[in-house]
Order: structure tokens, then sequence, then C-alpha cells
């Protein structure tokens, strides 16, 4: 499984070879303030009420996720993951140390995921002890203030459910729905919001982004784990065969479909979403030829259509991307690279809120954002810098609810394990000691005060 920032950007950017742009050049060239429509304060605050967080998901912190697709995936030969999860951050035991992390910085909205498989190891088995680990992870978030925004969904799936096909099976969406039902009956009384999916439309993203070679590794592991299954087609979460993408996409909407009437039909009061994966798409020159719109409709079409209907949208940005006439174009030259030797580009959030909610007319969730580097004080400086735009967008009437950061802590970053660095607190592997970053200082200011 590919980690869906780096690769997304990383693979093709570099190919490109893409070049970089200072963080705080968004900043310099931001435009002259405007006054605040009605309910956003004046200056640099954000509305009262607005949900400061960090994000987890369930398979990159909690370890030995070992009834799930990408466990399994980690064990085949040949794979294409640098390391196993194993036992990722022992979040699994850890949840309340993070918690603790997270009401520490004085923020008030807490973003994890339920693990599918750990809920139904087996087909129609539902585990109340594991239901019961999750609803008091939702307890435990009240007790300290935090607002739990829930994802059903994040990526890994059950071992049984990749083995039917995943997503490209026909009663999937039954399957889902049947699953978050299941839960919500359970644990949706004190969730503040839900998502049914995280980023479903990764995979078109990947099919057009990432070279062929590296599509086909994906594709001999997915054989090799249906061979070692004995089954006919083994279809991951977010690691699917390019045959496989339109047929998961249909089935992956109407699963957010049927998934959000489940979980409503249990609280009908409760908000729900789904997690898209957006650039900041931009044209290369305006007024020209430029492949733009036809790369979002490609992208996003069918999400923007299914998402009417829902409470919000979230969005998760992590960069832009420039789009000429045929191709994606190098970026402008700049200092600032992340890990991967990409463009850091702060401003990028601003625009991805400002196209989602032109595009659904909902209010959007920043339900991800950061950035990948070693060098913290890249992230120190991309936080404020990215705020600012998210801000400015607010100002000019888009509706945003609260910024979700992701990471709390270093954690498993799909095929390149444990290399990429997204969090706000280090972990050390062994002991599982957290460490705050500085960067961790910058948001806590800023959720504190409410205000850049």
């Amino acid at each position: 499984m590919f980690d869906r920032r780096t690769i997304m950007a990383g693979v093709a950017a570099l190919a490109a070879g893409q070049a970089v742009t200072d963080p705080a050049q968004a900043a310099r060239r931001k435009p002259a303030p405007k006054p605040a429509p009605a309910g956003l304060p004046a200056g640099g605050a954000f509305p009262r009420g607005f949900l400061w967080g960090v994000a987890t998901a369930g398979h990159q912190v909690e370890g030995n996720n070992t009834a799930s697709d990408t466990w399994f995936m980690e064990q085949v030969k040949p794979g294409v993951f640098a390391e196993p999860s194993g036992d990722a951050c022992n979040s699994f035991a850890l949840w309340r140390t993070d918690m603790d992390l997270v009401r520490d910085m004085g923020l008030n909205t807490y973003r994890f995921s339920l693990e599918w498989a750990r809920i139904e190891p087996e087909e129609g088995q539902f585990s109340i002890a594991m239901l019961n680990h999750y609803k008091a992870m939702i307890a435990g978030a009240r007790e300290r203030g935090l607002r739990p925004l829930v994802t059903f969904n994040h990526f890994t799936c059950p071992r049984w459910f990749a083995a039917k096909g995943g997503w490209t099976n026909p009663q999937s969406p039954a399957l889902f729905a049947r699953y978050a039902e299941r839960a919500a009956r359970h644990l949706a009384a004190d969730i503040s919001h839900a998502t049914t999916l995280n980023e479903p439309n990764l995979p078109t993203m990947l099919s057009v982004i990432l070279p062929p070679p590296v599509l086909g590794m994906q594709e001999a592991m997915l054989a090799a784990a249906a061979k070692a299954l004995n089954v006919p087609k083994f279809a991951a979460g977010n690691v699917m065969g390019r045959d496989d993408i339109l047929p998961s996409t249909r089935n992956m909407v109407a699963a957010h479909k049927a998934g959000r009437d489940a979980i409503k039909a249990v609280r009908p009061d409760l908000p729900v979403g789904v997690s898209l994966s957006m650039f900041d798409d931009q044209e290369e020159k305006a007024g020209k030829p430029s492949i733009r719109d036809a790369m979002r409709a490609m992208f996003y079409g069918p999400w923007l259509e299914a998402v009417r209907g829902d409470d919000f949208l979230g969005v998760q940005n992590y960069e832009r991307v420039i789009w000429g006439e045929k191709a994606r174009v190098p970026a402008p030259a700049g200092a600032v690279l992340n890990w991967s030797g990409t463009e850091v580009y702060a401003a990028s959030l601003g625009g991805a809120v400002r196209y989602a909610h032109q595009a659904t007319g909902l209010p959007i969730f920043v339900t991800e954002h950061g950035v990948g580097s070693d060098d913290d004080a890249v992230r120190a400086s991309f936080i404020p810098g990215a705020l600012n735009s998210l801000r400015s967008a607010m100002a000019d009437g888009v509706p945003v609810l609260g910024y979700v950061h992701w990471s709390l802590i270093d954690n498993f970053e799909w095929i390149f394990g444990y290399r990429p660095k997204y969090g706000l607190h280090s972990v050390d592997r062994t002991s599982f000691a957290r460490t705050a970053k500085p960067s961790a200082a910058v948001l806590s200011a800023i959720a504190r005060a409410n205000s850049l």
C-alpha cells in the first residue's frame, strides 16, 4: 500500500523535476485583508467553537492488526512494503497516552478510526470486546474535553473482505453498511462527527500518477495474496489493480451512501461525511489551455456528486499541482522540500477548501493536512502559513468547521514503513515513549488563542 501523500507527489513530481516554493512566500503574497463575513471575527481570529484537532488512523498506530488485509499484504512475497507495521506505535494499548497529548496541546478534537477488521474479524462475527474498546476510546475523548471525529473505515478492511474481491464485489456496499450499522448502534451516541470512508478517490489518483512499473508491483502483490489464500481475487482497501478501479469506485460510492444512511438510521442528528484527498489544482497560466479541469473531473467527479446530502465534506490536502496543456508541470523554483523531495506550499490548503466548497456547497472540515519532513522547522513554519490561507478562504465566505492536523505522532506510513515523519510528536520504537516536537507548540498556541 502506498503512502497517499508522498506517493501522489513523490514519484510523479520527482520524475517531473518538480521544484519547491518557500511556505513563507504565501504569507508575503497574501492579499490585503477583507472585511470578515458574518460570524468570522476580525483580525486573525477564528470563529468561536472552531474545531482544532489532530488525527491518527487505526492500522498506522494501533499495532498488530492481524485480521486486516494490509497486515496480510505486509507478509506477502513479492511485496511492496519496506517493513511490516508490527507493533506500530502500540496505540491500541496507549490510546489514553495519545489522548492526553491532544488534551495537553489545548486542542478540542481528536480524529481516529475504527478498525473494521477488529470489529468483524470474520464475516458476520462481530466482537463485543472490540466494540467496547472503541466505546472506551470515545468516552475517553469526551472525558478529556475532546470531540471524537470517528472514521468508520480508514483504508484497511478485513482480510475476508479483501478475499471476496474487496470493493470490486457487488455485495461490498451492503457488507459495509451492515458493519457501519452494527458499529453505530454500539458507538454513535457520543461521536461528534463521523466519516464513512477515508480518501476513497485515492486509487483513481494513484492510477494516473504512479508509473506503470509501480502499479505492476502492486498487482503482483495482490496476485500473490490471492494465491496464498486460494481465492480468485484479493483486492485490498486502497490497493487494487488498474482494471478494478472503476468498479471499486462505483461500489465505494454506493457504500458511502449506504453507510451514511445506516449511521443516520441509528442517530439522525450525527453529522456524517466522507474525507477526500484533494490537491490544490492550479492552471499553469490563466487563460491558457490546461488539463486542470479534466483532472479534477477524473479525481473528484464521482465523489462531488456522491456527497450531496452529506452534512459536511472532509478535505485532506498536502500539496498543490500545477497543470499545463498536457501534463503536470514543475512548480516555481524555491528552497523548501519535504522528505520525498517535493514542493512544500502552505497556501495549497486554502485553494483546496475553496474548490471543495464551490463544487459541493457543503461545509468543509479539514480532516487531514500536514507535511512530511525530518526537519521539524519546516512543519513549524508550514502550519501558520497554511492556517493563514485557510482563514483567508473563510473570510471569503467558505464555511469551515475545523482543522485537523496529520498527524499526532510519527507512525506507519504504508509502503515506506516508519521512514516518513509527519508527527507533531516522535515515537521511540522500542519504549513507545512520545516526545513533543516544536511544531506541536506552534499548533497548540494557535488553537489555545483560536487565532493566528
